[in-house]
C-alpha cells in the first residue's frame, strides 16, 4: 500500500495506524496523529485501518520556545 507519511511517500505492507506508529519507532503515548486531517486518539489506532493514498500525519510534542 502507498502512503504519505509526514508529508513523504513510503510504501508499506501493515495493516493498521498502531502498526505503523510501531514500525517507524514512534513511541505511541506521546504522539498526536490524525489521517486525511482527521485526529485518531490512541484508543482507536489499533483498530484504524490504513488504505491506499491515506496522509498520515505523526506528531512529537516539542519544548522550548
Amino acid at each position: 500500500m502507498n502512503i504519505q507519511l509526514n508529508g513523504k511517500p513510503i510504501e508499506t505492507e501493515v495493516e493498521t495506524l498502531e502498526e505503523l506508529i510501531s514500525a517507524y519507532e514512534y513511541n505511541k503515548t506521546t504522539v498526536a496523529t490524525a489521517v486525511n486531517k482527521h485526529f485518531v486518539p490512541v484508543s482507536q489506532r489499533a483498530e484504524f485501518k490504513l488504505h491506499d493514498d491515506d496522509c498520515v500525519e505523526v506528531i512529537a510534542p516539542m519544548s522550548g520556545g
